[in-house]
C-alpha cells in the first residue's frame, strides 16, 4: 500500500508545481496576433513566418506582441489511426514543431487552437475525449498558448470541460497559456481564474463600431457589454474578477481592418487597454498603414494595458446628450488612465470635469495626453478637447509633486 500512496503523493506534488508555473504565465494581459479575424481558414506556414518576420521588423514583437496564434482549420479533417491530431500537410508542410522552432528562434511563442467539443466550430477535430493525448502532442510540438473554443460540446458542463483540458496541460508538463473561448455563456469570470489565464466575456467581434451581424458584434457593443454583465458597476463590476494571471477577454482586436475608421481603430485600442484586455492583433500586419502600426506599437498606451497593478478599468460617466463616455483605470504608483470617447456622429468638444470622476483621489494630478504626446495641464480645472466622431482622448494622470 505504501508504493501507490507514495506515487500518488509524488503525482500530486508534481501537479502542484506545474500549477505554480502556469499561474505565473500571464501576469499582464497576453499580447500577440491571431489568424482568424483576417484570414479565417486561408492560413499556411508561409503566412505565419512572413507575419513573424514583419512583426520583428515593425517593432510589434519588441512592443510585447509575442504570441502568434494559429486559429481553427490548421489540422487535417480527421485524426490519424492512433487518434492524433495531424497538421494539414498542404498548409503546414514542415509540421508544427518546425514552425514552433522558427518562431522561438525569433523571440515569439506559438499558439494553437482546439475545441471542447468533438468537432471545432469549422468542423475539424476537437479535443473532447482526447484531452490528454492532445496536450501531449502540443507539448511535443512546443506549443505555448492554447485557444480552446466551445462549439459542438453537446450538454457538457463548461467548468468540467475546461478543467479537463487544464489538467491535461498540467500532466503534459509544458507551461501553456490557456485561453477559455466560452463566449461568457456560463459566467466564466466567476469560476475560471483557477483554470485558465483569460476567458471570453462575449460573442465574437467583427470590424464594426457598433454593428450587429448575427453572433458577431462591433467593438462598442462588446465594450458596453463589459459594463452590463453584472449588476454592480464601477470598480466592483466584472473587473473585480481580473488581475495578474487571469483576465477578462472581450475578444481580439480589429484595429486596422476595413470596417473601422482610423479614429475607431484608435478608440478600440485605447479602450481595450483601459479594460486590461489581452491584445491580440487581428489585421494583416504585412500590409498595414503606418498610422495603424503607430497605434499598435505605441508604448505609452500599451503601458496602460500592461500596468503591473493589473486592474481592469470601468465606465465612470456616460452622458448621451453630450455624446461622451469616460472610462478610467487605476494604475500603479497612484496614477490613473482616463479615456474620453465621443459617441456621437460628428466631431465634438468634450469637457472632462475631473471633480465628477468620483473614484479619483481628491488631490491634483498632472495630465499627459497620450495620443498627442504632450502635457495637458492638471486636474485643478476642467479640460476641453476636440475629439473626432467615435474617437478618443486618452490621458495619464500622475500625482502632482
Amino acid at each position: 500500500m505504501r508504493k501507490p500512496l507514495a506515487l500518488l503523493l509524488a503525482s500530486t506534488l508534481a501537479l502542484t508545481a506545474m500549477a505554480q508555473k502556469f499561474e505565473n504565465l500571464a501576469l499582464t494581459p497576453p499580447m500577440g496576433w491571431n489568424t482568424w479575424n483576417t484570414f479565417a481558414s486561408d492560413i499556411h506556414e508561409s503566412l505565419i513566418k512572413q507575419t513573424a518576420d514583419t512583426m520583428v521588423a515593425n517593432g510589434m514583437r519588441d512592443a510585447g506582441y509575442v504570441y502568434i496564434v494559429i486559429d481553427d482549420t490548421w489540422s487535417k479533417k480527421q485524426r490519424d489511426e492512433q487518434g492524433n491530431l495531424v497538421p494539414d500537410p498542404a498548409k503546414f508542410p514542415s509540421g508544427m514543431k518546425a514552425l514552433a522552432d522558427y518562431l522561438h528562434e525569433r523571440g515569439f511563442k506559438l499558439g494553437i487552437y482546439s475545441c471542447a467539443g468533438p468537432r471545432t466550430c469549422a468542423d475539424y477535430p476537437g479535443s473532447w475525449g482526447h484531452e490528454f493525448q492532445d496536450a501531449r502532442t502540443f507539448a511535443a510540438w512546443g506549443i505555448d498558448y492554447l485557444k480552446y473554443d466551445w462549439c459542438n460540446r453537446g450538454n457538457a458542463d463548461a467548468r468540467d470541460a475546461y478543467t479537463r483540458i487544464r489538467d491535461a496541460l498540467y500532466t503534459a508538463g509544458r507551461p501553456v497559456v490557456l485561453s477559455i473561448c466560452e463566449w461568457g455563456q456560463n459566467k466564466p469570470w466567476e469560476w475560471a481564474s483557477g483554470i485558465g489565464h483569460l476567458w471570453r466575456t462575449s460573442g465574437d467581434i467583427y470590424d464594426s463600431y457598433d454593428g450587429r451581424k448575427g453572433w458577431e458584434m462591433g467593438w462598442k457593443r462588446i465594450l458596453d457589454l463589459q459594463y452590463s454583465l453584472v449588476d454592480s458597476i464601477g470598480p466592483d463590476g466584472i473587473g473585480k474578477y481580473a488581475g495578474p494571471g487571469h483576465w477578462n477577454d472581450p475578444d481580439m482586436l480589429e484595429v486596422g481592418n476595413a470596417g473601422l475608421s482610423m479614429a475607431e481603430s484608435r478608440a478600440h485600442f485605447s479602450l481595450w487597454c483601459i479594460l486590461a484586455a489581452p491584445l491580440m492583433a487581428g489585421n494583416d500586419v504585412r500590409h498595414m498603414k503606418p498610422e495603424i502600426q503607430a497605434i499598435l506599437t505605441d508604448r505609452e498606451v500599451i503601458a496602460i494595458d500592461q500596468d503591473k497593478l493589473g486592474k481592469q478599468g470601468f465606465r465612470a460617466l456616460a452622458e448621451p446628450a453630450r455624446a461622451i463616455e469616460i472610462w478610467i483605470k487605476p494604475l500603479s504608483e497612484g496614477d490613473w488612465a482616463v479615456c474620453a470617447l465621443n459617441t456621437g456622429n460628428a466631431p465634438a468638444d468634450l469637457t472632462i470635469d475631473w471633480e465628477r470622476l468620483w473614484t479619483l483621489d481628491r488631490r491634483p494630478y498632472q495630465v499627459r495626453d497620450l495620443w498627442a504626446k504632450r502635457a495637458a495641464g492638471d486636474t485643478t480645472k476642467p479640460l476641453t478637447v476636440r475629439v473626432d466622431t467615435h474617437d478618443v482622448a486618452l490621458f495619464r494622470l500622475t500625482p502632482a509633486k
